[in-house]
């Protein structure tokens, strides 16, 4: 691997976390498109931690904050909403401690990415249209955490998105953009440390060469001004532009496929 290609794939990985447009299916698609080999098991770690490291960068007074009101005050808003993301955490969890094989394999298929891309960019679109906007992150119930929890399940398929499917649950549950994409980045630490702590018992220091580093720190300073951006931009703008983004590059990838 060159070290333009670990920039570039540490790029894709930061902005297509944490914004609805699916990283993992941007990491499939631009090596196949540009005819890359596969960068290994190592550099997806490399990914991870990047993202990690961005996330928790972003959220830590966050976390310190829910964790410490979950210990001192127990009866507060915030310590609630410690225990409903935990609880929400578990289904997306689960699925991808099971499947992920799967989703490495047979899900990561070109024409499915593109097919998903388009259909989850469609239903991104008429829900952020038709949703209400009623509900702020201090409002969450534990049933609005566990419905976007199990929606999180589905970002096992590439082309679906974490951010994407999870913002759009909190949607369709009535949040406004800018609580919906707070929650689902909160919701997604959880799923992010984990991934990155269970990736790296692979790890050998041997690993650790100039590529590897070049996809953590170009992946962990993307992901940072991408999460800051995402939530200025949804304060005011609508999700549209990410819906069509999706279709249109879910539709170039059909074409691309069906034409090798």
């Amino acid at each position: 691997m060159t070290l333009t290609e670990a920039l570039v794939l540490g790029i894709i990985q930061g902005l297509g976390e944490f914004l609805p447009i699916s990283s993992s299916a941007h990491l499939v698609l631009v090596p196949w498109a540009l005819g890359w080999q596969y960068a290994g098991l190592t550099f997806d770690v490399a990914l991870h931690i990047g993202t990690l490291i961005s996330v928790i960068a972003y959220f830590w007074k966050d976390w310190l904050t829910l964790l410490s009101s979950a210990v001192t005050r127990k009866g507060s808003k915030e310590a609630a909403l410690f225990w409903y993301l935990v609880l929400g955490t578990i289904p997306g969890g689960a699925i991808g401690y099971l499947f992920e094989e799967q989703a490495e394999t047979v899900l990561r298929t070109p024409l499915l990415i593109g097919v998903m891309l388009i259909v989850m960019g469609i239903i991104l679109y008429w829900v952020d249209r038709r949703a209400a906007s009623v509900k702020s992150i201090d409002s969450v119930s534990l049933l609005d955490s566990l419905l976007i929890g199990l929606s999180q399940a589905l970002a096992i398929i590439p082309g679906v998105s974490r951010s994407g499917i999870t913002m759009t649950a909190g949607r369709a549950l009535g949040f406004t953009r800018a609580s919906a994409a707070r929650f689902s980045f909160l919701l997604s630490t959880p799923i992010v440390v984990g991934a990155g702590l269970y990736k790296m018992k692979d790890l050998s220091p041997g690993d650790l060469n100039a590529a590897f580093l070049t996809g953590v720190i170009s992946s962990a300073v993307v992901g940072f001004i991408a999460i800051g951006f995402l939530i200025r931009y949804l304060s005011q703008r609508s999700f549209a532009v990410f819906a069509w983004y999706r279709f249109i590059v879910g539709s170039a990838v059909i074409i691309l496929a069906l034409a090798r």
